[in-house]
């Protein structure tokens, strides 16, 4: 009997196939199980990272904006959000957010908008296909990101400056810091010290008049120091021309300069050489600056960076009315309302447009208007946002105002814009920043 139990015992330790199969399947699904663990523990710290990058990027996006408006910040946050999701998963706006702030520790004002931050929170509640094992079915991750509208690197910025240069440009300015200049000499002066500011390394400048001239010889009068006149076209011209000078950052030969580049086109034609006589005011063809809006827009579309911001500035009193025989039967009807949409369709291209109101009245003007509008309000429409009206307050004879921007003169509202360009761009910062 004893032996009997050895010899089964001995049998069933020499057959241990089935044994070594049971063991090696267990151990094979505790390997495959690792493996998908793993496998989906770096799925997760994968989508949460790309979370949080979505959601920084959305609040850097927004507070671009802010500048604009809380509302167009918003807008802006979640619009990129949307266009830059996150593979793979459903990415949604936490309750309250995107949210516009005014930070007090930043020392960055919160301007007529009320706010100089903005906060974007996102989550996703992603689901886990081995979670079922363990209780667990989905995860929820949350990313919250703080951006300020200012604080980072400068912007990069392409500026067209689109000038009146009609008849009455000619005629002195008796309000302007400059003694005895005439109204063209005071926006010339308005430009050289917003260009004297600017960081060229960022900042790239262009220039078109209205109204337009007729060659591209002509165009160069107005900067190559010579003391021939430009030839000025009829708004109805074959081919005017309203450009005179592209974009181009000569106008200093480094940040740091302390003075501007005489060698430069662009300084010339704003009068910023001795004896060079720069911008000519000839006029005889009344005013409609429609096209000239519209004519900067195309300069910045064609040869503006992708990466830098698009910018006009455009200089009138806002009285649009030249006659049929120089603008055309077709284009003769509301003439500030062509203004106003040549500026809207640039703003809608994402061009910021400054609008400087010289001497703009607030009654009368705009003489081929149906309904009737001022110069002040055609003004006002033309720029792209409220903060980027600037009328020259001391002319009080025309009540033309705004509850946001004051400068006596055009050299001040020039001032003033250049250093809403030259502010620096959103950074993030601490979400517990206060």
């Amino acid at each position: 009997m004893k032996n009997d139990a050895y010899g089964r015992l001995r049998l069933f330790a020499s057959n241990n196939t089935g044994s070594v199969a049971v063991v090696g399947a267990l151990m094979a699904s505790v390997i495959v199980g690792s493996g998908a663990l793993a496998v989906q523990q770096a799925l997760v710290l994968q989508t949460e990272r790309a979370l949080q990058a979505s959601t920084e990027m959305a609040a850097l996006a927004g507070a671009q904006d802010l500048g604009e408006s809380t509302d167009a910040a918003v807008a802006t946050a979640i619009s990129y959000a949307a266009k830059n999701p996150v593979a793979g998963q459903t990415v949604t706006a936490v309750s309250g957010y995107p949210r516009a702030v005014c930070l007090t520790s930043t020392n960055i004002s919160c301007g007529s908008v009320g706010a100089n931050a903005i906060v974007v929170k996102q989550q996703i509640v992603m689901p886990l296909v081995l979670g079922k094992y363990f209780g667990v079915t989905s995860k929820t991750m949350v990313a919250t990101a703080t951006a300020s509208a200012q604080g980072g690197a400068g912007k990069a910025v392409d500026v067209m400056f689109v000038l009146d240069t009609t008849r009455s440009m000619t005629n002195t300015d008796a309000r302007c810091s400059v003694s005895g200049a005439s109204r063209l000499a005071c926006a010339e002066a308005g430009v050289r010290k917003l260009l004297l500011a600017a960081n060229p390394s960022l900042v790239r400048a262009g220039l078109a008049i209205f109204p337009p001239v007729k060659t591209a010889t002509d165009a160069a009068r107005n900067y190559d120091c010579s003391s021939a006149t430009p030839a000025i076209a009829k708004y109805n011209a074959t081919s005017p021309i309203y450009t005179i000078l592209g974009l181009s950052s000569d106008y200093k030969s480094s940040p740091g300069a302390t003075s501007l580049n005489t060698a430069s086109n662009m300084v010339r034609a704003v009068g910023g050489v001795s004896g060079c006589p720069g911008l000519q005011a000839i006029g005889g063809v009344g005013t409609y600056f429609a096209d000239a809006i519209s004519a900067a827009q195309t300069e910045l579309q064609i040869h503006g960076r992708t990466e830098a911001q698009k910018v006009i500035v455009f200089l009138s009193d806002g009285d649009a009315g030249a006659s049929s025989s120089n603008v055309g039967t077709s284009k003769y009807a509301n003439q500030c309302h062509q203004g106003i949409a040549a500026a809207q369709n640039a703003a809608a291209s994402g061009t910021w447009v400054y609008s400087a109101a010289y001497g703009a009245a607030n009654s009368g003007g705009c003489s081929t208007d149906n309904p009737a509008i001022s110069p002040c309000a055609t003004m006002q429409q033309i720029a792209s946002a409220a903060e980027k009206f600037f009328p020259d307050t001391g002319a009080t004879s025309v009540s033309c105002t705004s509850t946001i921007n004051s400068a006596s003169d055009v050299i001040g509202i020039f001032s003033a814009i250049g250093t809403s360009l030259s502010a620096t761009s959103p950074r993030l910062i601490l979400n517990s920043t206060s």
